[in-house]
């Protein structure tokens, strides 16, 4: 088997179910944005050097792969047929999201992202997640999506802030903190 098909070619994809979509209709746009997010925290894990965070994000990038697979269910049949997204999974990044955040200092100010390498590229999957956050909140306006998909993402985005701050402290790198230039 190749990697090709050639069956894009024409500007079309297939999801799962039947038929083929232009690429980029807006249930594409939700699947390469949360594709582009899992890449992100692939780079992370690839900078996390010391293991601090490398079974959570393990998890998370397993997790993206469910939200993909829902979002591109575009038949019941496909649709019960993939591992869809559960409250747990929603519970588990507010676990996570308190253990960490438990051992920083309260925000007074916004930071600027940054920090050290591994809290900046957490920064950037941040983005990221809101990005394909929106996209999944402007997909469920036209078409059926799963309600924890969009808590999921919220959630994860909360997550990968925190995570972006207690690596860069780990690391002993400081915070910048955003101030408004004054007149």
């Amino acid at each position: 088997m190749t990697i090709y098909t050639r069956t894009g070619d024409d500007g079309s994809t297939s999801l799962l179910g039947p038929g083929r979509v232009p690429k980029h209709a807006p249930r594409v746009e939700c699947c390469g944005a949360v594709d582009e997010l899992n890449a992100a925290l692939g780079r992370a894990r690839a900078l996390d050097l010391d293991g601090w965070l490398t079974a959570e994000l393990g998890t998370i990038q397993s997790g993206l792969f469910q939200v993909g697979a829902e979002l591109a269910a575009v038949s019941a049949d496909a649709l019960a047929a993939v591992e869809r997204i559960r409250e747990e999974d929603v519970v588990m990044l507010e676990r996570w999201i308190d253990r960490l955040d438990s051992e920083l200092p309260p925000l007074t100010h916004l930071v600027l992202p940054g920090g050290s390498p591994l809290g900046a590229e957490l920064h950037v999957a941040r983005a990221v997640c809101r990005r394909a956050e929106r996209r999944v909140v402007a997909l469920l306006q036209a078409e059926p999506v799963g309600p924890l998909l969009v808590r999921y993402l919220n959630r994860l985005g909360d997550l990968l802030f925190v995570m972006a701050r207690w690596c860069s402290r780990r690391a002993g790198a400081s915070e910048t903190e955003w101030r408004p230039r004054r007149p």
